[in-house]
């Protein structure tokens, strides 16, 4: 797996945050990818408060409990929501941009990669939202997504993380799914962000199907709970360690 950071000539998403937080405005942040049209993030969902939140993502903050890592924090709109609420949270983040802000908002915020190994902290949850699988990549990485999560969990301790299942986007009519068995699982994606004429590097992004990834938690060690479903086939599951 990557175990790089992103540096500021290379990062759209990181200048989108720089340009909002200074400015309380942004342009448009692009997203490309080779099996959809380009689409659109809107700069100022990243900065939302709590109650401007989504109610899983709401959830998810309300069950978070005991030393929290937020991982791929972006501006640190969690974070910040859980600092209010007076919970002990340290926000994760491969952009150097989108740290420097964070740590202007008064937060703790590490510039490192998820599946570098020098970070050896221990938390009591590990929170992944805004399609936290997504940092995953593929299906084929999530084995060391599991062996690196049983690194950072304390004993005890748990993941909380959401996705959705992309199958709405191949449904007919009657039903039926327009999906080829024969070809890659049909939530792995290729993205590319360009912010003004700051273009970053593809990558793989993950949305997975609550029943795949309960698959691969007991594939490699895991539980995998269905703690709420959202009104568009998005979900938000706990991953614990299995006791065995």
């Amino acid at each position: 797996m990557d175990t790089n950071v992103i540096t500021p000539g290379c990062d759209p998403m990181g200048s989108a945050i720089r340009d909002y937080f200074l400015n309380g405005k942004a342009g448009k942040l692009i997203v490309h990818s080779s099996e959809f049209e380009d689409d659109e993030i809107p700069v100022a969902d990243l900065f939302r408060k709590y109650d401007q939140m989504p109610e899983l993502e709401q959830m998810a903050l309300d069950e978070a409990a005991g030393r929290i890592l937020d991982v791929g924090a972006g501006s640190g709109c969690h974070s910040i929501a859980l600092k209010e609420m007076g919970k002990d949270c340290v926000a994760m983040e491969i952009s150097e941009l989108s740290v420097e802000v964070m740590r202007q908002r008064g937060l703790d915020a590490r510039l490192v990669n998820l599946y570098d190994e020098s970070f050896v902290e221990k938390f009591d949850t590990i929170l992944m939202l805004m399609n936290g699988t997504g940092i995953i990549g593929t299906l084929e990485n999530m084995p060391v997504f599991f062996a690196r999560m049983k690194q950072l969990l304390s004993d005890g301790g748990s993941i909380l993380i959401d996705s959705s299942d992309l199958r709405y986007l191949y449904e007919e009519e009657d039903g039926s799914l327009m999906i080829d068995l024969a070809d890659e699982y049909y939530g792995q994606l290729d993205y590319q962000m360009q912010y003004k004429d700051v273009l970053g590097e593809p990558f793989d992004w993950l949305y997975v199907d609550f029943d795949t990834l309960a698959f691969y938690a007991e594939e490699n060690g895991f539980e995998a709970e269905l703690v709420a479903e959202g009104e568009h086939y998005d979900y938000l599951a706990r991953l614990t360690p299995s006791e065995r």
